[in-house]
């Protein structure tokens, strides 16, 4: 099985935590635009996101099809920056300002939780105890890699905010 998906999530978290440390807390929790998300809202939505990372050492069953068969719908779902997504209520995120220092301590921790202990685990097991309903039960690996286009689309989005910051200041 093809284990690039976790280099990939490295690298893909590795530039959240880049794009967000290059904001001061202020910059963090400026409103780009009328009904748009702060850079600091972006990164609490995928803190939120990230807790059903917890779901890999949940129940899990042997997998009948491809452990990645479905991260190429994913992929070209999640990284078409042309359409406008909702966000389900329980990773919407709050609408008061957000800590820099406390952010980035979360999110550290939970993409280190997924480095870590993604290393020895059998990736291509299907997790049974939480699903999104369009897509099905996803294997572990895909989970990753569902984690890792979410953040690539958001990374996507923060940049865009860094840029009407900067130009703005």
């Amino acid at each position: 099985m093809d284990r690039t998906i976790l280099k990939e999530y490295h690298t893909v978290t590795s530039t959240l935590i880049e794009l967000l440390s290059s904001l001061t807390n202020e910059q963090l929790n400026i409103k780009p635009a009328k009904n748009s998300w702060t850079a600091g809202q972006v990164g609490n939505h995928l803190d939120k996101s990230y807790d059903v990372s917890k779901i890999l050492l949940g129940e899990v069953k042997d997998t009948q099809r491809p452990p990645d068969q479905k991260l190429t719908e994913i992929r070209a779902l999640f990284l078409n920056f042309d359409i406008k997504m909702d966000s389900p209520k329980a990773i919407v995120p709050t609408n008061d300002p957000i800590n820099k220092k406390r952010l980035l301590t979360s999110l550290k921790e939970k993409i280190q939780w997924v480095n870590t202990n993604s290393k020895n685990m059998d990736l291509s097991k299907t997790c049974l105890d939480f699903e999104i309903p369009e897509y099905g039960p996803f294997t572990r690996l895909e989970w990753i890699g569902f984690n890792t286009v979410h953040t690539q689309r958001h990374n996507h989005q923060l940049q865009q905010i860094i840029k009407n910051i900067k130009n703005d200041t």
